[in-house]
């Protein structure tokens, strides 16, 4: 057991600042809430507050193409109407709209998630926290799913400097799809997977059959959930298949993505868990004691997004929260 953890969070207020539009249920505000909630419990003294540095162009194409990096880069509301053909072919537009400071948007969050495995990398740190990251669904060539850079995978090719192999579980209710596809060829990852499938759900993908192939064959893992799952379901199923697959593949670090609209309530999810199971996923993981990196991801009732995410800062820093 290591004496006390060393706990780094990475957090730019401007992230929260960005609007995807009316009706949209992205609200990047929910990560203002966290900030300030955690604040107001006085969690940052604590750990370490870190800004993270804004992820370069270069630093971003070590996953997703050059030309739809530049894409990002360039686009704005006002030059749409010059864009219409590559809007298409990059998958923007309804779920994935363009608005004002989109791109530093993107360079923020994965530029927190770069920094967070870094500092794991450099052991200058045991857990690293990064609420804005975990966009779990965006490809190489083009965004999906409110996802346009996939700070995951990004994070995840950085410990792979350093790690034979790395572990990445998800408890968001879609299916990681975009960091799946990316690693489904290799064993030097191993992905776990728990949503929910079927009904034509988002993304549509994640079937229990999906497991990798090639070298990566049986290092894909899927846990497919219908609708309602509720605490003693979820986290029975989740530290059968998490201690099993710790204990077999050996990872040298993990990295959770730890989306909130698995939470009972979401405006769009359709489980219901209640934040102390959803949490309880968050202390089972810590209790393996390997270099942890955390993230959020989806969650669209923000409120309960904020309390869930505070908590499981709490969770990580050994520290119950008074319920005021």
């Amino acid at each position: 057991m290591r004496s006390k953890d060393r706990i780094s969070y990475f957090y730019d207020g401007d992230v929260g600042s960005v609007y995807f539009g009316p009706n949209h249920p992205m609200k990047p505000h929910r990560l203002c809430m966290t900030h300030h909630l955690v604040l107001s419990y006085e969690l940052h003294k604590k750990m370490e507050i870190y800004r993270p540095h804004k992820a370069y162009p270069v630093e971003l194409a070590q996953f997703h193409s050059a030309d739809y990096v530049e894409f990002l880069q360039r686009i704005t509301p006002d030059t749409l109407h010059l864009f219409s053909s590559d809007l298409a072919r990059y998958n923007l537009g309804e779920d994935c709209p363009v608005f004002d400071n989109l791109f530093e948007f993107c360079q923020i969050y994965a530029g927190g998630t770069i920094d967070a495995a870094c500092r794991l990398n450099n052991q200058q740190c045991d857990i690293a926290i990064n609420w804005a990251g975990g966009l779990h669904h965006a490809k190489k060539c083009e965004a999906s799913g409110f996802c346009y850079i996939n700070d995951l995978v990004l994070g995840i090719l950085e410990l792979l400097k350093y790690h034979a192999r790395v572990l990445y579980i998800d408890i968001d209710v879609h299916h990681d799809d975009g960091v799946e596809e990316a690693f489904y060829f290799t064993d030097r990852v191993m992905t776990v997977s728990f949503h929910k499938y079927g009904d034509l759900f988002f993304p549509g993908t994640g079937d229990v059959k999906d497991v990798g192939e090639r070298e990566g064959k049986y290092y894909a893992v899927n846990v497919p959930l219908k609708d309602g799952i509720d605490d003693t379901s979820f986290t029975r199923l989740f530290k059968t298949i998490i201690s099993k697959v710790v204990e077999t593949y050996q990872p040298g670090v993990i990295v959770l993505q730890c989306g909130a609209d698995s939470l009972a309530g979401d405006r769009l999810g359709c489980f219901n868990l209640s934040i102390d199971g959803h949490a309880e996923c968050v202390k089972f993981v810590k209790k393996f004691n390997l270099p942890l990196l955390v993230t959020g991801g989806g969650g669209y009732t923000k409120e309960n997004v904020a309390r869930c995410w505070t908590v499981e800062t709490g969770v990580l820093l050994d520290t119950e929260l008074p319920n005021g």
